[in-house]
């Protein structure tokens, strides 16, 4: 299987690609990478890794580099030569079966739903992101795609986050629920309050609202929002959970005695750190691109890249894509009607 690299896409790349890429191969021997960059500005890095006479390694210039400052469209009118695009591009004509970067999302949302399209049945693409909880992981989406999103998009991500959750936490009937500001279906905005009666008729395991102080608990299996809310929820907890590691070391820091109880308790603060670790999960795909993509971390280190291509090469094994399309035929009629009806029972 073959796998189109951004290789110059996240904060640390193209140094922390290339070096993921060479451990991803080591790891994988049933893939095939394409790395997409600039030419000169990695053709060293490929040959300290020892990728440059490497027959699973396809080296695919691209001129340009869209940066974290650039607008999302850039990717699509001012640098249409950028990495993200070659590679969305590669996936589209059929010589990669995904695309793996962690440059900008925005971009590679752009850029993937252009040169790649959508699944029948989709509006809206969503990334899925897995989330830790107190009994084991659940699926949140969208976490950043859309900043806006209607109420058809959200049912869309509902039956995209059921197969995701059945295929990667081997969940057979998914809990899905929708995040809100409390659990009755009179609670939250229009836009939750249609979500709601839309689902509460769809042929899968909706358990309604989902507040956030219960969304750690793993009240649901999966939890859709629209990305804007996605994305602050992501990134909230990101930081809360850098924030609660600074409290501990300097809780623990403040006499002998303490540190001493630190040095013993090392392990369980490593398996603590490992359940949030976003080096481990890779990336998260987004779902509903004609094409698998993973978006990893911005920060995204060698480990991160190697598990990101990793995850890809699961997915593409899975049959991810075509098992969401399966589902969305079975439902996007219905999904159509009920909208129809929930609009009309609103005075639209």
């Amino acid at each position: 299987m073959k796998i189109a690299l951004d290789a110059m896409g996240g904060d640390f790349a193209p140094e922390a690609a290339i070096v993921g890429a060479r451990q991803a191969l080591d790891l994988l021997p049933d893939i095939e990478l394409i790395l997409v960059g600039n030419k000169d500005k990695i053709h060293d890095l490929l040959k300290e890794n020892n990728l440059d006479k490497n027959p699973r390694v396809e080296v695919v210039h691209a001129e340009h580099t869209v940066e974290m400052s650039d607008a999302s469209t850039s990717a699509i009118r001012g640098k249409k030569n950028s990495s993200i695009t070659v590679a969305a591009t590669l996936v589209s004509e059929g010589r990669a079966e995904a695309v793996v970067s962690a440059g900008h999302t925005g971009a590679a949302v752009a850029a993937t739903k252009v040169r790649m399209r959508l699944l029948p049945g989709v509006d809206r693409p969503a990334i899925a992101t897995i989330m830790p909880s107190q009994s084991g992981p659940f699926v949140m989406l969208d976490a950043g795609a859309n900043l806006e999103s209607d109420a058809e998009n959200l049912v869309q991500f509902a039956v995209m986050g059921e197969v995701f959750a059945k295929i990667a936490l081997g969940i057979q009937n998914p809990r899905i629920g929708v995040i809100s500001v409390g659990e009755e279906d009179v609670k939250g905005n229009d836009l939750t309050k249609r979500v709601f009666k839309i689902l509460s008729s769809m042929p899968i395991n909706f358990i309604g609202n989902v507040e956030g102080k219960v969304l750690f608990q793993k009240y649901a299996d999966v939890v859709v929002c629209d990305g804007f809310v996605g994305n602050v929820v992501l990134k909230s907890v990101e930081s809360m959970a850098k924030a609660t590691m600074f409290w501990i070391k300097e809780a623990f820091s403040r006499n002998p005695f303490r540190m001493t109880g630190a040095l013993l308790a090392k392990e369980a603060f490593k398996e603590l750190k490992e359940i949030g670790d976003y080096e481990e999960y890779g990336g998260a795909p987004l779902l509903g691109v004609n094409g698998l993509c993973i978006i990893g971390h911005g920060s995204s280190s060698p480990k991160a890249f190697k598990n990101a291509i990793r995850v890809a090469s699961q997915f593409i094994k899975l049959r991810l894509n075509e098992r969401l399309s399966e589902r969305l035929e079975e439902t996007g009629a219905l999904i159509s009607k009920l909208k129809k009806n929930s609009g009309a029972n609103n005075g639209d």
